[in-house]
């Protein structure tokens, strides 16, 4: 998509043998006349997008070339192509989650104060629930990639089950002398609304009070597509760094990560990326929701700008506590989330379902 655009140099040459994947351009940008014209219909505008007709026929082909025993859709705006699959495949169907998407959008629509735009917002939330509802029954297994979302899927679906994302705690350096402690920080994409919502709320309800108290602590903002507030503060000590080339070298260089999240659903991958290489994390519950966590141990929960006040005030005091903390995210990830293990288990989950 126009959003997030790559080219065939841009993959590895042995990931490209090993998966045979291929590149098609899907015009995935917002169009107003389409989404006017979609309030008077009860279809979901968010999947109507990912329609395309060179798709459904490029997928045709390849059904038709090789017979596979398991077809997976990866995220919800794949199941248009159910129909497809059915026509010119005896594969089995698994729905791939990465969140449950109409949650996300319910959740944005709660948090929005115009009251236009609440309005709109909870439309789009509600024909995605009816889409999202009735599609699941349509498949032959669903894997949700948290338990929370699991249990959800269960509802709807009896073949359901949770394979979380997986990391390798072995890619992330140690570089613990390189460490700018104290320091905070946020990575992400920032044209993901949540992100951005949530650094605007920190910015504004804890980060004053954060200053006064530490006016030498230094909180940096990376990530890619930062909208223009973002990218034009001017607030002290806020360092705006943008889209960085080496995220890996970054997240190992700083100390604390802030992840202020009200609105969302799944899983985050940076926090998971982040205990991986051994960060003490800062989030809401809801940021973390999903994630194998105990608060304290090896995540520090905060929920409202006291609280984030407090977690923060006592990592920059306390090395030790955030040092340990950081070491408990890291045992977490190597107990939990390792690629290898999560692998065998999605491929129980295709056997099963083709037995």
């Amino acid at each position: 998509s126009y959003k997030y655009h790559i080219t065939m140099e841009d993959i590895p040459p042995s990931y490209r043998e090993k998966t045979g994947i291929e590149l098609l351009d899907v015009d995935l940008r917002i169009k107003p006349a389409d989404a006017f014209f979609n309030l008077f219909t009860s279809e979901s505008y968010h999947v109507k997008r990912f329609i395309s007709a060179a798709f459904r026929k490029r997928l045709q082909e390849i059904l038709l070339e090789t017979t596979f025993d398991i077809v997976q859709l990866e995220t919800l705006f794949m199941c248009p192509y159910i129909d497809t699959v059915r026509r010119y495949s005896t594969a089995k169907i698994v729905l791939r989650a990465h969140n449950i998407e109409h949650r996300i959008w319910q959740r944005i629509a709660a948090e929005t104060r115009n009251p236009l735009k609440k309005w709109y917002l909870r439309h789009l939330a509600m024909t995605l629930k009816t889409y999202e509802e009735h599609i699941v029954t349509r498949v032959d297994g669903v894997a949700a990639i948290t338990p929370t979302d699991e249990k959800y899927f269960l509802k709807l679906h009896p073949s359901s089950t949770t394979i979380p994302f997986g990391v390798d705690p072995e890619h992330y350096a140690n570089r613990a002398g390189q460490v700018e402690y104290p320091s905070l920080f946020s990575l992400g994409s920032m044209n993901w609304f949540p992100n951005a919502e949530g650094i605007k709320w920190f910015l504004l309800n804890v980060w004053p009070d954060i200053h006064e108290q530490f006016p030498d602590l230094k909180y940096y903002l990376a990530g890619r597509e930062m909208p223009s507030w973002m990218r034009n503060l001017n607030l002290p000590n806020v360092i705006v760094l943008g889209e960085i080339k080496d995220a890996s070298e970054f997240l190992s260089s700083k100390a604390v990560m802030i992840v202020p999240l009200f609105s969302g659903s799944g899983i985050r991958i940076k926090i998971i990326e982040g205990m991986a290489a051994g960060k003490t994390i800062i989030s809401t519950s809801l940021g973390a929701e999903g994630i194998a966590y105990t608060n304290h141990e090896n995540i520090l929960i905060a929920n409202a700008p006291c609280e984030f006040f407090d977690m923060i005030s006592v990592c920059v005091a306390d090395k030790r506590l955030f040092e340990k903390t950081g070491k408990q995210a890291r045992v977490l990830i190597q107990t939990h989330y390792l690629p290898q293990k999560l692998v065998q288990n999605l491929i129980g989950f295709y056997q099963q379902l083709v037995r």
